[in-house]
């Protein structure tokens, strides 16, 4: 046995094992296997041109020796990025712990209280601090929140300006250019017009719907919008505000001037810059928008007990319900980085927060006192953290950088300099330092900071924050370990049992892969140094880029989209872009088969696509000749087929060739959705079924971790002719000739976590990847077989296999009065979290086991599944109180004086002999949904207030 192949540990089955799964399953070898599944005119005839594997401890020296290559700088840039401080409580506890990173969305609210509770400290805190009535649990990034809310605002315009068609939307020219970037990039095609300017000269014209406004401004001076905000009201206008979320702590709340939305991002709640991400962007509004709130929201409910329960609410505005009317995408979360920012202000409270932002400002003050001492001109008069002084930039930036200091230069006599919570005294003296050199005079430095603040009353905070009990209860880093522990152990995560989750692909996130993670040399870089400073990171991006880009079949790759759901909506512009440098910019409309994610319809609309749903046939493949019948009826507009390979049903089609054929010859170009490509690595590609883009689900098929979910990247690689357009970034130059504008608000999205998939692609190498791609094949299928007898898998390809996934139905256990809700909680009480439940087909489960679960942990999944189909068995439709129907089974429960249920106190909690050795125990009972939307509650409440409700 090699001790020191990666492979080895993350592929679960061992080889002695194969033998008897490749017996039950039907095939001679894993070749056969592989055959039977994949059509033959798409598979690979070489194999893939990647590196050979590294061992675990060969890949630890080598991201070693890239992350020495990075030169980390005392970095000053702002520009909506600042180093933070994070707590070693938080670091150890949270980010490096799989209890955490390794759960999934918690659309299972009874084995996700842990982190619903997290997630709703979180919204409370941005409440608090924003001065809203209601936020969300965190969206991708300041740049794509703030374009979240110019969609809301363009929503929920009034009947008159809806009938009027008032489209304009005024954009102050203080905002971040990342984020200006972003809103042309969304405004282009959903009909909004951008209006970029001087927010002191805005003529409250009625021909606007909404405006987005800075606070603090991208150069640090704090503007007092009382006014604007009224004459906006007056006018009808509606306002959206990005505000820096530390500057909150001491400056007045934009929610008490009456705005509409407020955003931004909360990196600088101790979590590392990481070249650009990941960080949990927030969005906060009035309480009367909250149909529209784009995201999750977690809300407070009860269970079937009558206790107090968590769940995400106003779930029926996810995309697989609503498809292309949802008003937005809810796989735009950063959970883990929420959960972060959540314990952040849990552990500081607001003493500290105000301890910290005080600090900062303090910083600011005396640093600006001094260099007006030494002659410059402080441009600023009121700000929070950031000076901007008149002096010739490339004089101050070449002493600067020999000082290893990072300032923002605007242009060639401005230097913008924005405080931090790292920023030291010893830091201010040595800014000062740079500018005396400048200056030709000495400075004397600073002994102490002066409590100086240039804040002016009226704009000073008043209103208190963070009163909750959490938020003042745990301040020692004994305190908040125990807290974070109380959460976790109600949350079942990877580090418990396998998550079979179809379509979300639950695998091992390697300890190797997530050690660099923690590396200060990679989290500390801002997304705007220098270039020449990040060059271990521009290395490794290039590389996963190259990788990638061979693994699809393609010609280029961006990094650039920070989830799969962005992936999506790239892929498409893209492809709008290119047919419009063609002169065929008409183009508008996209195919989707019915079969496909809920996400695609609303990533098409979001694109200005108007969609058009083919219908699958009976085998739930695509139906052929309706595809034909609708692209050559709407071939002079059509744009682009929207397709998921394999299937959604967990089938490789084998007319895959003849569909993305028939766009080509229609005029329009494939998207392929990614999703499923942990099928495909090794063996096929999205370039020989004749896509022309596709995004990849990192968070899926190259192994960084669900996060509780998110964080996730959705890179997109494409065909030759649109390389050119591949997205680009306003401040460091990226992206291809003719780029579009920005995805994200950083040039390489959240480049942090991108060290993980490289690190995967690296240790398993060309062998290694197909090898893992081929298990995940195999594991599906020996489920799929075990199970036959017990449940019908409703799709399977033309020679019987399953792909990495199936559908099982469920539909027939309605005559037992059994739903496919009763299973899912039923698998609770089995220790197991449930598979995707009613997507893509009503009534069904779709499991996907993913190549890392060896064959035991297979096994006891199918021992459970066939334990509760004899339950089924026991049950009728008149029989409504059953093990099923009550499930899942708490501790509280089965530890009370009374029990009148007809069954064993022993068959609910441990239904087999395994699960007694590792019981996972659910905190609560079902929660009740309809209770929770008729009282929505999302923040924090006096524990009183929700038992009354």
């Amino acid at each position: 046995m090699r001790t020191d192949s990666f492979a080895l540990r993350h592929i679960g089955p061992r080889e002695s094992e194969l033998k008897e799964m490749l017996d039950t399953i039907g095939v001679e070898t894993l070749e056969q296997l592989i055959y039977e599944t994949i059509p033959d005119d798409i598979r690979l005839k070489s194999p893939l041109n990647l590196p050979a594997a590294l061992s675990e401890n060969q890949y630890a020296e080598h991201i070693g020796k890239l992350s020495a290559r990075n030169r980390v700088f005392k970095t000053y840039i702002g520009l909506g990025y600042h180093q933070a401080i994070l707590p070693a409580v938080i670091q150890r506890n949270v980010l490096e712990n799989p209890g955490w990173y390794t759960a999934y969305t918690p659309y299972q609210a009874e084995i996700a209280q842990g982190r619903l509770e997290a997630l709703l400290n979180f919204q409370t805190m941005v409440s608090d601090l924003t001065g809203m009535e209601i936020a969300n649990a965190s969206l991708l990034d300041e740049s794509t929140a703030a374009a979240e809310a110019m969609a809301l605002l363009h929503a929920v315009r009034d009947r008159k300006q809806k009938k009027d068609d008032v489209n304009k939307f005024f954009v102050s020219e203080e905002t971040l250019p990342q984020t200006i970037s972003l809103l042309s990039t969304r405004a282009d095609f959903l009909g909004i017009e951008l209006v970029i300017g001087d927010h002191k000269k805005f003529d409250f014209s009625t021909e606007y719907f909404g405006a987005l406004l800075q606070y603090p401004g991208k150069f640090g001076e704090v503007h007092n919008y009382s006014s604007f905000v009224s004459q906006c009201k007056e006018a009808g206008i509606k306002i959206a505000v990005a505000a820096d979320i530390l500057s909150l702590v001491k400056l007045k709340a934009p929610g008490e001037l009456g705005v509409d939305v407020v955003v931004g991002t909360t990196q600088r709640f101790g979590i590392p810059l990481g070249y650009g991400g990941p960080h949990a962007a927030y969005f906060a509004t009035k309480d009367e928008y909250k149909r529209n709130l784009p995201g999750r929201i977690i809300g407070v409910t009860k269970d079937v007990d009558g206790n107090n329960a968590l769940r995400m609410a106003l779930q029926t505005r996810e995309q697989h319900i609503k498809r292309d009317r949802a008003t937005s995408n809810i796989c735009t979360a950063q959970v883990l980085l929420a959960v972060m920012a959540g314990m952040y202000a849990v552990y500081h409270g607001p003493e500290g927060l105000k301890y910290i932002a005080d600090t900062v400002h303090y910083s600011a003050t005396n640093l600006s006192a001094e260099l007006v001492k030494l002659g410059f001109e402080q441009v600023n008069s009121v700000y929070f953290d950031t000076v901007q002084i008149k002096a010739e930039a490339e004089t101050v930036k070449k002493i600067a950088e020999e000082n290893e200091i990072n300032f923002y230069y605007p242009d060639a006599d401005t230097v913008s300099i924005s405080i931090n919570e790292t920023t030291s005294l010893e830091d201010v003296n040595n800014i000062i330092a740079v500018f005396a050199k400048a200056a030709g005079k000495e400075a004397e430095p600073l002994e102490e900071l002066l409590q100086n603040t240039v804040i002016p009353t009226e704009l000073q905070r008043t209103k208190d924050f963070l009163t909750h009990k959490v938020f003042n209860s745990y301040r020692s880093e004994t305190e908040l370990m125990r807290y974070i522990k109380k959460l976790e152990r109600k949350d079942l995560s990877l580090n418990h049992s396998m998550i079979s989750l179809g379509s979300c692909t639950m695998k091992l996130n390697a300890a190797s892969e997530m050690l660099p993670l923690s590396n200060p040399q990679w989290g500390n870089i801002h997304p705007f140094a220098p270039v020449d400073q990040a060059e271990g990171y521009q290395i490794v991006l290039k590389r996963l880029e190259d990788y990638l880009t061979e693994i699809t079949g393609f010609s280029a790759t961006s990094l650039q989209p920070n989830s799969g759901a962005q992936g999506e909506y790239a892929g498409l512009m893209v492809i709008r872009a290119y047919q419009e440098s063609i002169g065929e910019g008409h183009r508008n409309i996209c195919l989707i088969p019915s079969s496909a994610h809920g996400t695609n319809p609303a990533s098409a609309v979001m694109a200005g696509m108007k969609v058009v749903v083919t219908k699958a046939a009976e085998n739930g493949n695509i139906d052929v000749e309706d595809l034909r019948e609708k692209a050559i009826k709407h071939k002079d507009n059509l744009a682009a087929l929207m397709v998921t390979y394999p299937s959604t049903h967990g089938v490789f089609e084998s007319a895959i060739k003849e569909i993305t054929n028939l766009i080509h010859d229609n005029g329009g170009q494939v998207y392929m959705d990614g999703a499923n490509m942990n099928a495909q690595v090794g063996l096929t590609n999205p370039g020989a079924i004749g896509a022309d883009v596709c995004h990849l689900n990192l968070h899926k098929t190259f192994a960084i971790p669900h996060g509780g979910g998110g964080p996730g990247v959705g890179p997109i690689c494409v065909a030759e002719q649109l390389k050119p357009f591949l997205p680009g970034n306003p401040v460091i130059k990226s992206g291809g000739k003719e780029a579009i504008g920005a995805i994200s608000s950083a040039p390489w999205g959240s480049a942090l976590v991108c060290l993980i998939s490289y690190g995967y692609i690296r240790m398993l190498g060309t062998k290694g990847i197909q090898k893992a791609t081929e298990y995940a094949i195999l594991n599906a299928n020996y489920l799929k077989e075990r199970l036959n007898e017990h449940y019908k898998t409703l799709y399977s390809g033309e020679r019987g296999r399953a792909a990495h996934e199936m559908i099982v139905d469920c539909r027939p256990f309605k005559n037992n009065g059994i739903e496919v809700t009763d299973i899912a909680k039923r698998l609770i009480d089995y220790g197991f979290h449930a598979p995707t439940v009613s997507f893509p087909v009503a009534g069904t489960v779709m499991i996907e086991p993913t190549e890392s679960e060896s064959k035991a942990e297979l096994d006891r999944f199918c021992q459970a599944l066939i334990s509760i189909r004899k339950e089924i068995d026991e049950t009728s439709s008149k029989d409504q109180n059953n093990v099923l129907k009550n499930a899942p089974h708490t501790l509280q429960m089965l530890t009370s004086d009374e029990w009148n249920l007809p069954y064993s106190r022993e068959k609910a909690a441990y239904p087999l002999e395994y699960v007694r050795d590792n019981k996972f125990w659910p905190s609560v009972r079902r929660v009740d949904e309809a209770f929770g939307d008729r009282n929505l509650m999302c923040t924090c409440p006096p524990t009183e207030e929700y038992a009354e409700a």
